[in-house]
């Protein structure tokens, strides 16, 4: 068996060869625990770009304790894993990117919202993310070119 660090320079050479998706969900039925987002992902065509690096900022969960969170999560338990991987990136884990959509001009973290928080409480200005598009590959063009 194949053993995979599920670390961005991984990724990288998953995507060189165009074999990005399978890494997604390789991440996500395995170490990622994210089974059923890997199945909602395959029920349709996804375009696919990176992994790249983007401005913290310019991401936007969607899950957190937050009332307006499309995913709510209890107060306690969001710190209790932000305060986890706060501590897991100082000691230099190299965490795996964040998979993100592209909607309608927006870019939405459907898996990493914990790893993000955590990156801008350290005060990251930017972190590695995969994007898809559901649409059209075109509207990733804006970003492809960080892909080279």
């Amino acid at each position: 068996m194949l053993s995979m660090k599920f670390t961005a320079e991984e990724a990288i050479q998953f995507s060189k060869y165009g074999c990005i998706e399978e890494w997604v969900h390789i991440f996500l039925k395995t170490i990622g625990n994210n089974s059923s987002f890997s199945d909602g992902l395959k029920l349709q065509k996804r375009y696919w770009l990176g992994p790249i690096q983007l401005s913290v900022s310019e991401l936007q969960r969607c899950c957190g304790p937050e009332e307006h969170m499309e995913y709510h999560n209890p107060l306690d338990d969001w710190e209790k894993h932000i305060e986890t991987f706060c501590d897991l990136i100082q000691k230099g884990w190299e965490y795996p990117p964040l998979i993100v959509q592209h909607l309608e001009g927006k870019l939405i973290i459907r898996d990493g919202n914990h790893r993000h928080e955590a990156l801008r409480r350290l005060h990251y200005q930017n972190c590695w993310v995969i994007l898809w598009d559901s649409d059209n590959p075109s509207n990733l063009s804006r970003w492809s070119r960080l892909d080279e």
